[in-house]
């Protein structure tokens, strides 16, 4: 494990990961250390990042034990101030029979971002999947992102 990834207090590992094996004396050459990493299925694809990287996180999707189930859902990337969390807004159109229109609405939900996913801005259009929840208003996790066009509060119906 790089020291550049503990930032806690506490050791940051993978779970199943053992770290402590014991040098062998005939093989001197450095090999990389063991990572834990997983195919979350439904047709989504691991990172490059979740194989290669270093990051430790225990609520990423591709490496650590959290499973996507439920449902899975679309919508653009508003707010990112949070540490591994993002506010994703969902626009729809709600149907007025009185009027025989349609109006816009949206929702907004908290999800997970995980490290493996770098450079995520305003904008982007996510992929997100259900889980289990991650705290009191995350049940979110992202599992894949897609550049998105240019003003981050104009509507779009997917």
């Amino acid at each position: 494990v790089i020291m550049a990834e503990q930032t806690e207090k506490a050791f940051q590992k993978q779970v199943g990961i053992f770290l402590n094996k014991k040098k062998s004396l005939i093989s001197t050459k450095s090999t990389k250390a063991p990572r834990y990493h997983k195919s979350i299925g439904l047709g989504f694809k691991t990172p490059r990042e979740a194989i290669e990287g270093t990051y430790i996180d225990k609520k990423c999707p591709f490496t650590s034990n959290v499973s996507i189930r439920g449902r899975i859902l679309t919508g653009v990337v508003t707010k990112m101030k949070m540490q591994r969390t993002i506010v994703v807004r969902r626009d729809y159109l709600h149907y007025i029979r009185k009027y025989n229109r349609f109006e816009k609405r949206h929702k907004n939900l908290s999800a997970h971002l995980s490290p493996c996913f770098r450079d995520v801005q305003a904008g982007d259009v996510v992929t997100v999947g259900e889980c289990r929840p991650l705290s009191k208003t995350v049940k979110f996790n992202v599992i894949k992102v897609s550049k998105g066009a240019g003003s981050k509060k104009s509507f779009s119906k997917f």
